[in-house]
Order: C-alpha cells, then sequence, then structure tokens
C-alpha cells in the first residue's frame, strides 16, 4: 500500500501544479487561482464527518477500491476535456472538486487501516512513513508536472494522474486477507453524534487539532500565493514553479529524518513551537527576498524554502502521529475524520482569505502577514499553553464488567430493553475529609462518561442520607452503554472510575433505569381544539 501509495501522491501534486498552471495561463486573478486549492480542501467540511462514520462501520478495503475506481473516472474526465480545449476555468475547479470529495471519503478509511495492519508500538513510525512518502511526492510531483507541461502540455498530466490511481485499486483489489474489525452497530445520526461527543470531551484531541487549526490557515498562504509569486516577482515559469516546490518537498523529506529525534529530545509541544516559528521567520525572509536587488533571488528563496519545508512537517507529522496513536479503537476513523475537518477546511479558509487578501494588499504583504500571524499565534500561544501530555493516559481497551445480566428482560412478551434512553446511577459513600478529593475526581469522571457515550451528567447530595454522593449519567440507549462497558473504556477511563470507587467508603450501588419507547399516557392521535 505504501509502494502504491507514492505515485498516486506524486499524480496529486502534479494534478495541482496543472491546475494551477492551466489558470495562469487562462490569466485568472488570484483569487481565482488560490480557489484551486479551496476546491480540493473544501468538501472535507462537507463530508468529512459522514466520512468518518462510514470508514468506521463499513468495509474499508471495500470503501477505498471504490473511491479509487471514482478518482480514477474523474481524472481522465479532466485529461479529456483539456485535451480536446472544452476546459473551463468553472469546470476545472468543479472536477477539482469531485476529485477532493472522493479524498475526503477515503482519508479517514485509510488512515485508520494503519492500525489494523501495524503493531501499536510502530503506529507513530508508519506515519512518519506515511510523511515520506507525501514529502517524497511533494518534492517529484511538482518537478515532473513542470518539466511534463513543457515538453507535452497540461493534458497528459492529468493523464499521468489518472493513471496514478490505478497502482492502489490493484493492490487493493488484490488484498484478500483484510478482515473487517467486528464493531458494535450504531444509527449513523448516534454514531456521528458519539464521535462529535468524544473530540469535544477529550481534552488532549481538542487541543492538538486546535493548535492544528492555529497553525494550518496562516500557512496557506505559502501554499496557495506561491505559483503567482513565482510567475510574477521570480519571473519564472512553469519549470520555475516545479523547483521551489521541489525545494519545500526536500526540506519535508529531510525533517522525516530529522524530526523523530528532535522530537525525543524536546517533545511534542516544544518541537511544534520551533516549527511554527520557523515557519512564520520563513515567509517573512521569502517576502524580504523578493526585494533584494541580487541577479538571482530564486537562489536565495530556495534555501529558505527547504527551512520551511522542514518547519511544514515538524508540526503536521507529530500532531497526526500522536492523534492517531491517541485515538481510541472505536472511535479512531471518526476522531480521524474531524482531524481531516480541521485540516482540509483550515486549508480552504487560508487559501480563500489568502487569495481575498492578496487581491487587495499584495502578494508579498499577504504573505508577511501570514508569517507574523504564525509567529504570534502559533508559536506565542504555545508557549503559554503547551500541548497536554499522553504519557500517563493509557489508551489500551478496559473492559469494565457490567453490575447486572446484560441480556433482556421481559414481562409476558414485552421486553423491558426496548432501546429507549438509559439513565445510570451511582451511589457513593464519602467521608467528609474526602470531598474535596472526591469533586476533583468526578471532574474526571465527567469528561469519561461524556466521552464514552453520556449525553447528560450531574452530581447530587443525598438529602435524605448524609455522606452519600449520587452520580447521574444518561445514555442514548442500553445498547450504547453495553459499548461504555465492553469496547469505549480505556486504561485511562477505568483509572479513574477505580479512583473514585477507592474514595467509597463501601461498594458504590449501581441502578439502571431505560425509558420504555411505547408510553401509555402520550396520546398517538392529534389534538383537537374548539373555538
Amino acid at each position: 500500500m505504501w509502494i502504491a501509495g507514492l505515485p498516486s501522491n506524486i499524480g496529486s501534486w502534479m494534478q495541482t501544479v496543472g491546475a494551477q498552471w492551466f489558470l495562469i495561463e487562462q490569466d485568472a486573478s488570484p483569487a481565482v487561482i488560490t480557489l484551486v486549492s479551496t476546491a480540493a480542501a473544501a468538501p472535507v467540511l462537507l463530508f468529512g464527518i459522514p466520512a468518518g462514520v462510514l470508514g468506521e462501520f463499513a468495509n474499508r478495503r471495500l470503501l477505498l477500491i471504490g473511491v479509487q475506481a471514482v478518482q480514477v473516472v474523474l481524472a481522465l474526465t479532466l485529461a479529456l476535456l483539456t485535451a480536446a480545449g472544452a476546459l473551463t476555468p468553472f469546470l476545472l475547479l468543479a472536477l477539482t472538486f469531485l476529485l477532493g470529495a472522493a479524498a475526503a471519503v477515503q482519508l479517514p478509511a485509510y488512515q485508520a487501516i494503519v492500525p489494523e495492519i501495524v503493531p501499536s508500538r510502530l503506529i507513530v513510525g508508519a506515519t512518519s512513513l506515511s510523511s515520506i512518502a507525501v514529502n517524497v511526492a511533494r518534492a517529484l510531483g511538482p518537478a515532473i508536472a513542470g518539466v511534463v507541461i513543457g515538453m507535452l502540455g497540461i493534458p497528459v498530466v492529468f493523464a499521468l494522474n489518472a493513471a496514478s490511481f490505478t497502482g492502489m485499486l490493484f493492490v487493493l483489489a488484490f488484498w484478500r486477507g483484510y478482515r473487517q474489525p467486528s464493531v458494535d452497530p450504531e444509527p449513523f445520526g448516534a454514531a456521528t453524534r458519539a464521535g462529535l461527543r468524544y473530540v469535544v470531551n477529550a481534552g488532549v484531541v481538542r487541543r492538538l487539532y486546535g493548535q492544528l487549526l492555529v497553525f494550518i490557515v496562516p500557512v496557506n498562504a505559502l501554499w496557495a500565493l506561491l505559483p503567482v509569486l513565482a510567475s510574477g516577482r521570480l519571473g519564472l515559469d512553469s519549470n520555475g514553479y516545479g523547483l521551489l516546490l521541489a525545494a519545500l518537498g526536500i526540506g519535508s523529506v529531510c525533517g522525516v529524518f530529522i524530526i523523530p529525534r528532535v522530537r525525543r529530545r524536546w517533545g511534542t509541544s516544544r518541537l511544534v513551537l520551533w516549527s511554527s516559528a520557523a515557519y512564520g521567520a520563513g515567509l517573512r525572509a521569502i517576502t524580504a527576498t523578493v526585494f533584494i536587488p541580487v541577479i538571482l533571488p530564486v537562489l536565495v528563496v530556495l534555501p529558505v524554502l527547504v527551512v520551511v519545508g522542514m518547519a511544514w512537517i515538524g508540526v503536521i507529522a507529530p500532531l497526526n502521529g500522536t492523534v492517531q496513536k491517541f485515538l481510541p479503537p472505536w472511535v479512531r476513523a471518526r476522531g480521524l475524520s474531524f482531524y481531516q475537518l480541521v485540516l482540509f477546511g483550515g486549508t480552504a479558509a487560508g487559501a480563500t482569505l489568502s487569495g481575498a487578501f492578496a487581491s487587495v494588499v499584495g502578494v508579498e504583504t499577504t504573505m508577511t502577514y501570514a508569517g507574523a500571524v504564525l509567529l504570534v499565534a502559533g508559536a506565542v500561544l504555545l508557549w503559554i499553553r503547551p500541548l497536554l501530555s499522553t504519557a500517563d493516559k493509557s489508551r489500551v481497551s478496559a473492559p469494565m464488567p457490567l453490575t447486572e445480566d446484560s441480556t433482556d428482560r421481559t414481562v409476558g412478551e414485552q421486553s423491558l430493553d426496548p432501546g429507549g434512553a438509559v439513565m445510570v446511577i451511582v451511589r457513593y459513600e464519602i467521608g467528609l475529609d474526602d470531598r474535596a478529593r472526591f469533586f476533583e475526581i468526578m471532574r474526571r469522571i465527567e469528561k469519561s462518561r461524556r466521552r464514552t457515550g453520556a449525553r447528560r451528567w450531574s452530581l447530587y447530595d443525598d438529602r435524605e442520607r448524609p455522606g452519600i454522593m449520587v452520580e447521574v449519567f444518561t445514555v442514548g440507549s442500553w445498547r450504547e452503554h453495553l459499548s461504555q462497558h465492553s469496547s469505549r473504556t480505556t486504561g485511562y477511563d477505568a483509572e479513574v472510575v477505580d479512583e473514585a470507587r477507592s474514595l467509597s467508603a463501601s461498594t458504590p450501588m449501581i441502578e439502571h433505569l431505560v425509558a420504555p419507547v411505547q408510553r401509555p399516557w402520550v396520546s398517538r392521535q392529534a389534538p383537537r381544539f374548539r373555538c
């Protein structure tokens, strides 16, 4: 899969360069040119979360086969329209959007399939290996595209992109040993809400996604405006533009081999901080370089782009690897879909804002401001609020025994567990000296319950029995509550629950109340009104 994915990534970068250069030849404005990045990234805003749910429960191999086949057809259509002279900027952006939609559907499933192939201890290494493929493609793709455009034309670039999808398609088609992991079935809407609740209540994940968003929006000033800068101020053709992107890719590849050592020494938070600062400083240096009266300013820009490429991988690889390793298996594809939502949504927003600002204040000024934002928001903010540590949070699944028989109960022929909402009541006996500590633990208990499925959570004092604290939370269904016990609880969640139970003077008493679906006191007829 890695070998097949490499030419596919190269083809995607060739496609981007071909699309941008087609618009340059059409004398499109900077705002229109930046829409190529927007059209490729924006579909994640629409399809990213549903794609995560689909990737969680569908057969991931079959899903990826279908998406790869669609991408082959779309890329061939783009090549044929260009060769026939029928391609317009609108059609180009529309087909780019459809290709982006296909990528949005496959990304969560593709990333979630990695932990099913690779042992847990090697997931971070596998993420770095994937980064090598992406950044080798970033180094080679633009350079190849520049040569192909100069010698054979833009249609051949699009045709080569179509061919690049077939390698992955064949690998997936002939992969017979895949077994879809067993998952607890959930309705689509409930599964979507469960993924959202997890991300909202997981502080580590929330902080990682926030830092990614702060970084990715200003960063895209460079990716979106580099073709305009190349053809304008630097006076380069398609080959020269490919050389600039190749410098970024070379820096990224070098970063893949350097970053792991730096990460082990500094930690993820400091690495991301200094990489963000280096990227921001690089943007400021690029905009200053184009005004230096030297014979070949591009020779000064190229080394700066290599450093910027290293800074890029210094942020993206640690954040992505940490997320993949931290997310528990039951919500991994959905959690990664939110990661993709932030990544590509921020890319779309950054490219659109960069194009709008460039049309008003100019390309160089826009990139200067973007560099300043990275230095302040990306680096200084991380200095004040570092990323949360994951070293003390066990991610191993830790099933918890249920306090009662989990089988359905019936009275006559009527089930008492029909799938309505479930209220769980837990009573703790807490001494006066332990109340402060108990309240502190219950704050973490609340987050744990909400991460694993609780819609509502409250803590009460029992007025009739002093010293009894009552925890109450509701779950959408009995099936979902069983999932809390069987697959959704991690080692860290179990540790928090055990810590709360240890403060209770007696064994906590637990009750389960299930709301009946049919309520005899609710009339099924519409009310009638009389004047």
